[in-house]
């Protein structure tokens, strides 16, 4: 069991705390309330960052103390939302949230994950008619082996997971968000995942 702190209580934060939870881990929601997430990190092990991408950074950035020593998960994607609400461009060009926000807190292990999916399918990979693909991306391999392993607890054959390598491969990654706005004008709001066909 590990103390697992999600900020976020929308679709995203709230599916992945419910899977989290039924695998057996200590799960804590952090709300909009002051103070909220900065309590809920201080007693985890691990924070997952499932809030919206854009003011991510100044978001985390300011839980630097409550952030130090632990693995914290990114799983959102900064965009540009065009007039429909969709994602329309990349917020950081060129680079990734997660490289931003691995410089902005340096004494804490930065992975990004399932970042390139809808969000029911993070935690029923399964349920696609063909294997989805999860991604990691991070500086330290041991912090990677923990979330692979809650990738895991989340329904994630160890096949279906993908380690990229460094920080920076995130910017791979975030900006296959550009894919989604035009997947679902053209199949509609049903899950879906990128796979890594072999």
């Amino acid at each position: 069991m590990t103390a697992i702190a999600v900020l976020g209580n929308g679709r995203v934060g709230g599916s992945l705390a419910e899977a989290l939870t039924r695998a057996g881990h200590e799960v804590t929601v952090a709300d909009r309330s002051p103070g909220s997430a900065a309590e809920a990190s201080r007693a985890a092990q691990i924070v997952i960052h499932a809030t919206p991408g854009a003011g991510a950074l100044e978001r985390l950035a300011a839980l630097r103390e409550e952030l130090r020593d632990k693995i914290l998960v990114d799983v959102s994607n900064a965009t540009v939302d065009g007039p429909d609400g969709l994602p329309a461009d990349l917020l950081y060009p060129g680079s990734s949230l997660a490289e931003h926000l691995q410089e902005a807190l340096p004494d804490t292990r930065v992975v990004k994950t399932l970042n390139t999916m809808l969000y029911t399918v993070m935690t029923a990979p399964a349920a696609l008619t063909h294997p989805p693909t999860a991604f990691l991306s991070g500086q330290d391999e041991q912090a990677k082996q923990t979330v692979q392993d809650l990738l895991v607890d989340l329904g994630w054959r160890e096949e279906w997971i993908t380690d990229l390598g460094g920080i920076r491969t995130a910017r791979a990654t975030e900006a296959a968000i550009l894919f989604v706005p035009h997947v679902i004008r053209s199949s509609g709001f049903a899950p879906f995942a990128i796979s890594i066909a072999r």
